[in-house]
C-alpha cells in the first residue's frame, strides 16, 4: 500500500479507510484527502494533507489510486474534477452505494480504471466487509491496489456481474442497521417481560454482538449454531416456533432485503 492516494470524503467510511491505512503502515505523506467542510480538523487528527477541493491537489500529486467516499447523490457534482486522473495507471475506487461503474465512466472517461465497492460500517472498527467489481479497464495491480486498501477494514471479495452488487448493498451494506434493529427490538422484548430496562439492553448487546463472534469463529454454519443451542421442548425451541414460523423472521428478512436491492437500484446513476 506505498502508493499514493487521493480520499475524495472523509466522513465516517473514509474516515474508518483513512485509519485502517495509517495503521497499516501507509505514510501520512502518501495520502491527500479532499474535504471542504473538515479540511483543517482532518488534517490535524490523522496529520495527512487535506484540502478543500480537487482544484488544491496540484499537479505534484499523482495519485495511484482515487477513492470516491462522498454521498452517492453528490457523486455527479464531485466525480468530474477527477477526470485529469483517468488513463495511465491511476484506477478509481468508489464506495458510494448504488453509483455504477457506468455513472462514473461517463464522467470519468472511457480510458477510467474504475472498482466499484460496497463497504459497511463495522469497518470502523476492522471488521467489515466489502465486496468490489471492477470495470475491463482495471488491470491485476489496479485490482490488487484496491483490495489492499479495502482489507484494512475487514474481508474483502469479488464479483464479476455489476447487477450483484445491489443484493450485496441490501444484505452486508445495510445489513448492520438491520444488526442493530435487531438488538433493540430484543431489548424491548426483555422489558414487555418484566426486565429492568438498562438490564434488557445490555442482555441484548452483549448476546448479539457475543453470537456475531461466536459465528465468526466457529467452523459450523449459522444452522448448525442455532441448532446446538436449541434443546427440544426447551424454551429456545418454544422462541424459535414463532420466529421460524411461515410469517416469521425469514419472509420480512427476505422482503427487507428486496426493498433495500430496489432502493440500490434507484439510486443508480
Amino acid at each position: 500500500m506505498a502508493d499514493r492516494i487521493l480520499l475524495v470524503g472523509c466522513g465516517r467510511m473514509g474516515a474508518a479507510l483513512l485509519a485502517g491505512w495509517l495503521e497499516r503502515g501507509v505514510a501520512a505523506s502518501d495520502v491527500t484527502v479532499v474535504e471542504p467542510h473538515e479540511t483543517g480538523a482532518v488534517a490535524g487528527r490523522y496529520g495527512v494533507r487535506a484540502v478543500a477541493d480537487a482544484g488544491a491537489v496540484g499537479d505534484a500529486f499523482d495519485p495511484a489510486v482515487v477513492v470516491f467516499a462522498v454521498k452517492p447523490q453528490g457523486m455527479d457534482e464531485v466525480a468530474p474534477a477527477y477526470a485529469a486522473y483517468a488513463g495511465g495507471d491511476t484506477v478509481f475506487l468508489s464506495i458510494a452505494a448504488g453509483r455504477t461503474i457506468a455513472s462514473f465512466a461517463r464522467h470519468l472517461g472511457g480510458q477510467a480504471a474504475i472498482v466499484r465497492a460496497m463497504p459497511n460500517t463495522p469497518a470502523a472498527v476492522g471488521r467489515g466487509i466489502t465486496v468490489c467489481c471492477a470495470n475491463g479497464r482495471t488491470g491485476a495491480a489496479q485490482r490488487d491496489r484496491c483490495h489492499a486498501l479495502l482489507e484494512a477494514v475487514g474481508e474483502v471479495d469479488w464479483v464479476e456481474d455489476e447487477a450483484l452488487m445491489d443484493a450485496v448493498t441490501a444484505v452486508s451494506g445495510s445489513g448492520p442497521a438491520y444488526a442493530f434493529l435487531l438488538i433493540e427490538c430484543l431489548a424491548r422484548a426483555g422489558e414487555a417481560a418484566g426486565l429492568d430496562a438498562g438490564l434488557a439492553a445490555r442482555l441484548a448487546r452483549a448476546t448479539v454482538s457475543g453470537s456475531g463472534e461466536l459465528a465468526r469463529q466457529a467452523a459450523e454454519d449459522a444452522a448448525t449454531l442455532r441448532r446446538n443451542v436449541t434443546s427440544p421442548g426447551g424454551t429456545t425451541a418454544a422462541a424459535l416456533e414463532v420466529l421460524m414460523a411461515a410469517d416469521g423472521l425469514q419472509p420480512l428478512m427476505t422482503r427487507a432485503v428486496a426493498a433495500a436491492t430496489a432502493r440500490s437500484k434507484a439510486l443508480a446513476g
